[in-house]
Protein backbone atom coordinates (compact mmCIF):
# COMPACT_ATOMS: atom_id res chain seq x y z
CA UNK A 1 0.00 0.00 0.00
CA UNK A 2 1.61 3.34 -1.01
CA UNK A 3 1.72 5.75 1.72
CA UNK A 4 0.03 8.23 -0.57
CA UNK A 5 -2.85 6.27 -1.00
CA UNK A 6 -6.23 8.56 -0.98
CA UNK A 7 -7.95 5.84 0.96
CA UNK A 8 -5.67 5.57 3.64
CA UNK A 9 -4.57 9.31 4.01
CA UNK A 10 -7.93 10.80 4.75
CA UNK A 11 -8.31 11.42 8.17
CA UNK A 12 -11.30 9.80 10.24
CA UNK A 13 -13.37 12.68 9.83
CA UNK A 14 -12.78 12.67 6.18
CA UNK A 15 -13.59 9.63 5.69
CA UNK A 16 -16.78 9.31 7.38
CA UNK A 17 -18.02 12.88 6.09
CA UNK A 18 -17.09 11.76 2.09
CA UNK A 19 -19.27 8.33 3.23
CA UNK A 20 -21.92 10.48 4.35
CA UNK A 21 -22.08 12.66 0.97
CA UNK A 22 -21.62 9.04 -0.75
CA UNK A 23 -24.74 8.16 1.14
CA UNK A 24 -26.78 10.56 0.58
CA UNK A 25 -26.73 10.79 -2.86
CA UNK A 26 -27.28 7.02 -2.87
CA UNK A 27 -30.64 7.43 -1.29
CA UNK A 28 -31.57 10.12 -3.74
CA UNK A 29 -30.87 7.71 -6.32
CA UNK A 30 -33.19 5.26 -4.96
CA UNK A 31 -35.44 8.24 -4.60
CA UNK A 32 -35.10 8.68 -8.06
CA UNK A 33 -36.04 4.61 -8.76
CA UNK A 34 -39.11 5.44 -6.46
CA UNK A 35 -40.04 8.37 -8.84
CA UNK A 36 -39.01 6.32 -11.67
CA UNK A 37 -41.54 3.63 -10.18
CA UNK A 38 -44.33 6.06 -9.14
CA UNK A 39 -44.56 7.40 -13.27
CA UNK A 40 -44.77 4.36 -14.99
CA UNK A 41 -47.64 3.00 -12.46
CA UNK A 42 -49.10 6.55 -12.79
CA UNK A 43 -48.69 5.60 -17.15
CA UNK A 44 -49.96 2.35 -17.09
CA UNK A 45 -53.12 3.36 -14.85
CA UNK A 46 -53.66 6.32 -17.11
CA UNK A 47 -53.32 3.84 -20.25
CA UNK A 48 -56.33 1.49 -18.16
CA UNK A 49 -58.31 4.26 -17.81
CA UNK A 50 -58.06 5.47 -21.61
CA UNK A 51 -58.99 2.09 -22.45
CA UNK A 52 -62.07 2.49 -20.29
CA UNK A 53 -63.24 5.46 -21.93
CA UNK A 54 -63.21 3.17 -25.18
CA UNK A 55 -65.31 0.40 -23.63
CA UNK A 56 -67.72 3.17 -22.37
CA UNK A 57 -68.27 4.85 -25.39
CA UNK A 58 -68.03 1.35 -26.88
CA UNK A 59 -71.02 -0.18 -24.13
CA UNK A 60 -73.37 3.24 -24.53
CA UNK A 61 -71.74 5.45 -21.91
CA UNK A 62 -70.77 8.21 -23.65
CA UNK A 63 -71.64 10.67 -20.24
CA UNK A 64 -68.91 8.61 -18.29
CA UNK A 65 -66.75 8.11 -21.37
CA UNK A 66 -66.73 12.11 -21.88
CA UNK A 67 -65.91 12.65 -18.13
CA UNK A 68 -62.50 10.19 -18.43
CA UNK A 69 -61.82 11.80 -21.54
CA UNK A 70 -62.44 15.76 -20.46
CA UNK A 71 -61.74 15.55 -16.79
CA UNK A 72 -59.88 12.37 -16.04
CA UNK A 73 -57.43 11.60 -18.86
CA UNK A 74 -55.29 15.09 -19.19
CA UNK A 75 -55.29 15.81 -16.00
CA UNK A 76 -51.42 15.65 -14.12
CA UNK A 77 -50.63 14.42 -11.17
CA UNK A 78 -49.51 17.59 -8.55
CA UNK A 79 -51.61 20.52 -9.17
CA UNK A 80 -53.50 19.84 -11.78
CA UNK A 81 -51.65 20.49 -14.18
CA UNK A 82 -47.86 18.71 -13.78
CA UNK A 83 -47.94 15.21 -15.08
CA UNK A 84 -45.12 12.39 -13.39
CA UNK A 85 -42.50 13.10 -16.00
CA UNK A 86 -42.27 16.50 -14.97
CA UNK A 87 -42.10 15.55 -11.21
CA UNK A 88 -39.39 13.08 -12.25
CA UNK A 89 -37.53 15.68 -14.56
CA UNK A 90 -37.78 18.44 -11.75
CA UNK A 91 -36.15 15.89 -9.41
CA UNK A 92 -33.51 14.68 -11.71
CA UNK A 93 -32.25 18.67 -12.28
CA UNK A 94 -32.41 19.79 -9.10
CA UNK A 95 -31.23 18.14 -6.32
CA UNK A 96 -30.43 14.99 -7.51
CA UNK A 97 -27.81 16.89 -9.84
CA UNK A 98 -26.75 19.20 -7.61
CA UNK A 99 -25.87 16.31 -5.28
CA UNK A 100 -24.34 14.30 -7.50
CA UNK A 101 -22.04 17.00 -8.77
CA UNK A 102 -21.33 18.21 -4.94
CA UNK A 103 -20.52 14.38 -4.10
CA UNK A 104 -17.84 14.23 -7.01
CA UNK A 105 -16.32 17.41 -5.75
CA UNK A 106 -15.88 16.28 -2.39
CA UNK A 107 -15.01 12.68 -3.78
CA UNK A 108 -12.04 14.21 -5.93
CA UNK A 109 -10.71 17.13 -3.08
CA UNK A 110 -10.49 14.52 -0.02
CA UNK A 111 -10.01 11.15 -2.05
CA UNK A 112 -8.05 11.97 -5.57
CA UNK A 113 -11.60 10.87 -7.73
CA UNK A 114 -11.68 7.21 -5.49
CA UNK A 115 -15.48 5.77 -5.21
CA UNK A 116 -16.35 4.03 -1.72
CA UNK A 117 -13.77 4.89 0.24
CA UNK A 118 -15.06 3.37 3.58
CA UNK A 119 -16.04 0.44 2.04
CA UNK A 120 -12.64 0.11 0.46
CA UNK A 121 -10.56 0.74 3.85
CA UNK A 122 -12.81 -1.78 5.41
CA UNK A 123 -12.63 -4.43 3.03
CA UNK A 124 -8.63 -3.87 2.98
CA UNK A 125 -8.55 -4.34 7.17
CA UNK A 126 -10.99 -7.52 7.02
CA UNK A 127 -8.48 -9.14 3.97
CA UNK A 128 -5.55 -8.17 6.61
CA UNK A 129 -7.40 -10.01 9.38
CA UNK A 130 -7.79 -12.54 7.51
CA UNK A 131 -4.14 -13.24 6.71
CA UNK A 132 -3.30 -13.30 10.24
CA UNK A 133 -4.82 -16.09 10.99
Amino acid sequence: MAPDDPIESLSEDERDALHEVELGLEWLQRAQGVLLEFHHATGHAMDHLDRAERRLRTAGHDELADELRVSVLPHGVVDGDRWSYDVVEDFQGTILAEIDGFESRVRHELADGSRHVAERRQERRWKERADEK
